[in-house]
């Protein structure tokens, strides 16, 4: 009886099924990694925006307050964007033709809001709130980084559901005093931990369901 295969297909064949579970099993290796890579996260990433605001100068340098132009952001799922007329109370006055502001007399004169992008992006499906958040203790930079020293706003936090279930099962070392919130220059102390244990009971957190589905997914 004629040979039909020859000595080399055998180790062809196992070669072959060899490539094959390399394969899938480098696909489902990218599957996994891919949520966490920055394309995904947007972590670090700068998004350009109408005007070049610095946070670097207004915040850093001047010193404003978050919520000079972050008016909502203790009352409401949002923080909001600043409308014009925020920007002009100053820029009324200072810098008044300058080339890099004419976006905003413009927004001003034809009474169209400047069409800032958003930066920090989450899931239509996570249900997140601002004031819920400052209210209890979790300073700006915990989550947006020292915007103080950025001339660009970036993402410099994940955003992943595994970093935000960190903070949920231990929120101590994250938390502030009231008076700290939204200051850029704020250096924890020396006994932190201890700190965040007495202001989980300052705030009155309640811990336990702080990592149940409901409370970012509803």
């Amino acid at each position: 009886m004629p040979q039909i295969f020859s000595p080399q297909a055998d180790t062809l064949a196992r070669a072959g099924l060899l490539g094959v579970l390399l394969f899938i099993l480098a696909g489902l290796g990218l599957l996994l990694w891919l949520p966490f890579t920055a394309h995904v996260t947007r972590q670090d990433m700068v998004v350009e925006q109408p005007v070049q605001f610095s946070h670097a100068h207004h915040v850093g340098s001047l010193g404003l307050d978050c919520r000079y132009c972050h008016t909502s952001v203790t009352e409401s799922r949002f923080a909001g964007v600043p409308p014009t007329e925020t920007c002009m109370t100053c820029h009324s006055q200072i810098w008044t033709n300058a080339a890099i502001l004419a976006p905003v007399r413009e927004s001003l004169a034809k009474h169209v809001p400047i069409a800032w992008q958003r930066v920090h992006r989450l899931p239509d499906y996570v249900f997140f709130d601002h004031s819920v958040h400052v209210r209890n203790g979790v300073g700006c930079a915990t989550c947006h980084g020292d915007i103080g020293r950025m001339p660009q706003v970036r993402q410099v936090a994940p955003l992943t559901m595994g970093w935000c279930l960190d903070c949920h099962r231990d929120p101590a070392p994250n938390l502030r005093p009231e008076d700290a919130i939204t200051r850029m220059d704020w250096t924890p102390p020396a006994d932190r931990r201890r700190q965040g244990e007495a202001l989980i009971h300052h705030y009155m957190i309640q811990t336990e369901g702080l990592t149940e589905c409901s409370r970012c997914h509803r």
